[in-house]
């Protein structure tokens, strides 16, 4: 047979002769079944189909982003779908999560998240353990979300990209709040720490070139050491109540005081215009005094007449009963009914005893 003849060169069939003992060693060596030629040649070709068609595609998930690697060196980035590349190793791919907001935690870890979720912070109180400004110790938990921007930079910039994180993290939040005194990071600085830290962040992870985005950082607790949260909690409890007094008394302040100016100002008003109406009476009186007596020297008797006459509706309207005398009556006239249809006729002029100028007398 072909394969029992010796091995020459050049085109023929000793060729496949020289093949066939190279499959053959392999095959003593592999202690591969023994196979004829042609199922052996079947599998072998199958095994290789497979080999290529398994190692010729990748998929990309939604939230992945591909980069491939050409024996080492980056050539491109893919993103999610079906994608081929050359099989055999040639093209490596690597995926990098891209699409997913990512947490760190720094005081605390999650144990078990869920409706319940369980923290753990034994064990990491060198990571939360601070001192302020005043020189008082604090425990801060806070946790840093972040996207991954730039996959490239993120493999190929920095090694361990998010021990750095933890670091620079760490450094961070331990400076903002050594600067800082421990009443503003209890109370009110929260949230203002919280922004600067992640502003200063994302500046160090740009000069790094680590392919981070810092989406958020957030404060989730700052306490004092639990050997001295009850003296803090009494000062805080404390001054809170001092605040509530002190806005109870502006609550009051307020009310009571605004008031008293109203009425103050609508007394001097009612005053001013009291003088101003007094005044006013005062000058008219004056005036009509004038006029009158300036008539008076013209017309003494007529001008007498006149105020008499103008007076005495005015009397009359203070007594109930008049009794009309006539000094030259023999008897006491009739009762003279001069109330409000009398005094109509009073005040008109009409000619009665009196009126004519007979004294009338109340009695």
């Amino acid at each position: 047979m072909d394969w029992e003849r010796p091995p020459h060169r050049g085109p023929g069939p000793g060729n496949i002769q020289d093949l066939e003992e190279v499959m053959k060693r392999l095959k003593g060596r592999f202690s591969l079944p023994s196979l004829g030629r042609g199922p052996f040649w079947g599998l072998a070709l199958l095994v290789v189909a497979a080999l290529i068609g398994f190692t010729s595609y990748y998929t990309v998930q939604p939230e992945e982003t591909a980069v491939v690697l050409r024996f080492g060196k980056f050539v491109r980035t893919a993103g999610a779908g079906l994608h081929f590349k050359i099989p055999f190793g040639v093209e490596d791919v690597t995926k990098v999560i891209t699409g997913r907001v990512l947490q760190r935690e720094y005081g605390y870890r999650t144990v078990s998240p869920g409706v319940r979720t369980r923290f753990a912070e034994k064990g990491y109180e060198e990571e939360s353990r601070m001192l302020s400004g005043d020189l008082n110790v604090i425990d801060i938990q806070w946790t840093v979300q972040y996207m991954i921007k730039n996959p490239v930079d993120y493999l190929f910039q920095l090694h361990d990209v998010e021990g750095t994180l933890d670091d620079i993290s760490e450094s961070v939040m331990r400076r903002i709040v050594g600067n800082r005194f421990a009443d503003e990071v209890l109370t009110i600085g929260r949230a203002s720490i919280a922004d600067l830290a992640g502003r200063e962040i994302q500046e160090i992870m740009d000069t790094y070139r680590t392919g981070l985005q810092i989406v958020v950082v957030k404060l989730q607790n700052a306490n004092p050491p639990d050997a001295v949260k009850a003296a803090f909690n009494e000062v805080n409890e404390a001054r809170q109540e001092k605040e509530r007094m002190i806005n109870e008394a502006q609550q009051v302040y307020n009310e009571r005081i605004p008031r008293a100016r109203g009425q103050a100002r609508q007394m001097i008003t009612q005053a001013e215009g009291y003088a101003l109406q007094r005044v006013n009476r005062a000058e008219g009186d004056v005036t009509r005094f004038a006029s009158i007596l300036e008539e008076y020297r013209k017309a003494p008797d007529v001008t007498r007449r006149r105020m008499y006459l103008e007076s005495m509706p005015q009397f009359i309207e203070k007594v109930d009963r008049i009794i009309v005398l006539d000094e030259s009556g023999p008897g006491v006239l009739p009762l003279l009914n001069l109330g409000s249809g009398g005094l109509a006729g009073w005040s008109a002029g009409e000619d009665t005893g009196a009126a004519a100028g007979r004294p009338a007398e109340e009695k």
